[in-house]
């Protein structure tokens, strides 16, 4: 269960949140109260872990909540119950339509439990939604629902997932007639999120997590890279009881090996400690994503769980393991540690575990396989764990983000005041304000762009995939250009804002990252975004294609980039130099 600690410490970084929003209203510093910043900025906070979505202006978009609205950007639609919504159409192996509904409660209640009227409130969207009637909603909120209904009347399968977020420490039970009925009525699944569950993701920086084991020896199998190599791993055979005390919160029992009977029991009450799987790629993953196979093979043939589970990988900074007992047993002890591979797994466990209080002996009765790795540096951390996760269900986006090249952009896009977002939910320095925040894969997009601009919104997965070294590559990255590109972005989104108002134009990231390439690639640009954004939108209504096609279409033809070049003129007489170093 989740503390006033916990609740505070979300409060702070909900306001921290909400600082990103600053350049994008005008209204901004009319919100003052601490209360009301961090409310909204829960809305974006919630919105990037759940969608992992990191842009600012994306998840702008997203959101529907008429006080959200109407304080900062003056749109006044009522919401019809729903705060936001999102549509997944890039997840790999299905789609998804994701709505949402959120409650932020401005005082820590322990017994509170989220509102079962306010999340019934959004029957009136979900209504709109089955008869496909909108004509009674209005603006952002009638545009979202009739994007749902072209979603669902098209041939593609989507599952349909309303998401009902508060800060209170009780959420509801999916399970109540109430909701029941709301998921056969319009074929939803439901997933209730509080703070318990957010804990999750609004970690600080832990302290060290220690532990010790005590294993017979033919549990236990070091590993030296050579014999020189003073560094050993090691191969572990795992007694689940034993991986569920080395991950728990209290640390009396994280380093007592032999546990009494009654002691293994008070396991039964033990919450996984988070802070061992700060460091973990895969980040927040909801309750609805927990491994089913888990809960069965424990169930029904936990003696199995050897064989049928991938294992676990740990990182140490320091490891231990003395041969004791006459060398029959080995006393380990692991200092600092972090699971960086096996976190869906290591969840379900201590959801097992904690479902029901009989658990705890057909947890005694399974074994895990557990690869220790002792690292002398952060690049090495980094790189196990990369490898380690290279052959999971986790994006090309995910893996990256724990390159040394990464971190190193981070650290200096800080210095010139911009937060590189690598990981969804992370916030940067609480200290320090920043002039915008750009995420990983926006930024390898627009480094795409100043080639292959019509490519760069389609090509997120490649980028990151086959074509990351020629982008982030220690010979083609120049990093002292990362904040000019950025700052090029930013000025554009700008730029495009105004027009929108004044000439109409359609803001979208694929006209910015061709204004990206123009004005890097012609040197009559080259300080004139908006010569540039009228050239690009004058060459949209010129060019003709084979078929009528919608301007989104056109801009990601490679016929239309040919006859942009040949419009503005000759490309490579004008390269400049800062671009041609760069790719």
């Amino acid at each position: 269960m989740a503390n006033i600690n916990q609740f505070k410490t979300l409060h702070k970084k909900c306001i921290k949140s909400f600082e990103q929003i600053s350049n994008y209203s005008e209204n901004y510093s009319k919100i003052t109260d601490d209360t009301e910043k961090a409310r909204y900025g829960f809305y974006l906070l919630m919105l990037e872990n759940i969608t992992g979505i990191q842009d600012t202006s994306d998840l702008l978009e997203m959101i529907l909540d008429y006080d959200f609205n109407s304080r900062l950007f003056n749109e006044k639609s009522e919401d019809a119950g729903i705060d936001a919504f999102y549509i997944d159409r890039e997840k790999e192996g299905e789609k998804i339509i994701h709505v949402f509904n959120f409650k932020y409660r401005e005082k820590f209640n322990n017994d509170k439990e989220q509102s079962l009227n306010e999340s019934l409130s959004s029957i009136k969207f979900f209504n709109a939604l089955i008869t496909e009637e909108t004509q009674h909603l209005k603006g952002c909120v009638k545009n979202a629902a009739q994007t749902i209904i072209e979603a669902l009347l098209s041939n593609d399968i989507y599952r349909f997932i309303f998401h009902i977020v508060s800060n209170e420490n009780k959420t509801l039970s999916i399970n109540t007639p109430s909701l029941e009925q709301l998921k056969k009525l319009y074929s939803l699944e439901i997933n209730t999120i509080g703070l318990n569950e957010i804990s999750e993701i609004i970690l600080v920086r832990p302290e060290p997590v220690n532990a010790t084991l005590l294993l017979d020896a033919e549990a236990v199998m070091p590993y030296r890279e050579d014999p020189i190599n003073s560094n050993v791993s090691y191969i572990l055979r795992l007694n689940l009881l034993d991986l569920l005390r080395i991950t728990c919160t209290d640390k009396n029992l994280r380093n007592k090996p032999l546990l009494e009977k009654e002691e293994s029991n008070s396991l039964t009450n033990q919450d996984i400690d988070y802070g061992v799987l700060y460091d973990n790629v895969r980040g927040f993953v909801t309750k609805s994503k927990f491994n089913p196979n888990i809960s069965r093979t424990l169930n029904n043939e936990s003696q199995k769980f050897f064989i049928y589970n991938n294992g676990l990988t740990l990182i140490a900074k320091n490891i231990t393991a003395q041969p004791v007992n006459a060398s029959k047993k080995y006393d380990i002890k692991l200092h600092d540690f972090q699971v960086i591979n096996g976190g869906q797994t290591l969840r379900s466990l201590h959801n097992f575990n904690k479902d029901n209080s009989e658990h705890i002996t057909k947890l005694s009765n399974g074994e895990v396989l557990v690869r220790v790795f002792k690292f002398s540096d952060d690049e090495e951390r980094n790189k196990i764990a990369e490898y380690t996760n290279s052959q999971n269900a986790i994006s090309n986006i995910d893996l990256k983000s724990i390159r040394s090249e990464q971190i190193l952009l981070e650290k200096y896009l800080s210095e010139e005041d911009i937060f590189y977002s690598r990981k969804k939910g992370d916030l940067g320095n609480s200290d320090k304000p920043y002039k915008f925040k750009i995420s990983m894969e926006k930024f390898g997009q627009i480094l795409f762009s100043l080639r292959q601009p019509h490519q760069a919104s389609n090509k997120k997965k490649e980028i990151f995939g086959e074509f990351y070294d020629e982008i982030f590559g220690e010979s083609n990255l120049k990093i002292d250009q990362s904040s000019i590109y950025i700052n090029q972005y930013f000025n554009i989104e700008k730029h495009y804002k105004e027009l929108s108002q004044t000439e109409g134009y359609k803001k979208t990231d694929q006209k910015y990252f061709y204004i990206i390439y123009m004005i890097n690639n012609f040197q009559k640009f080259e300080n004139d975004i908006p010569s540039a954004i009228k050239i690009l939108e004058q060459s949209l209504k010129e060019f003709v294609p084979a078929s009528d096609i919608s301007e989104a279409r056109k801009l990601i033809q490679l016929k239309f980039k040919n006859y942009l070049d040949e419009k503005v003129g000759n490309l490579n007489s004008n390269f400049r130099e800062s671009t041609n170093n760069l790719l």
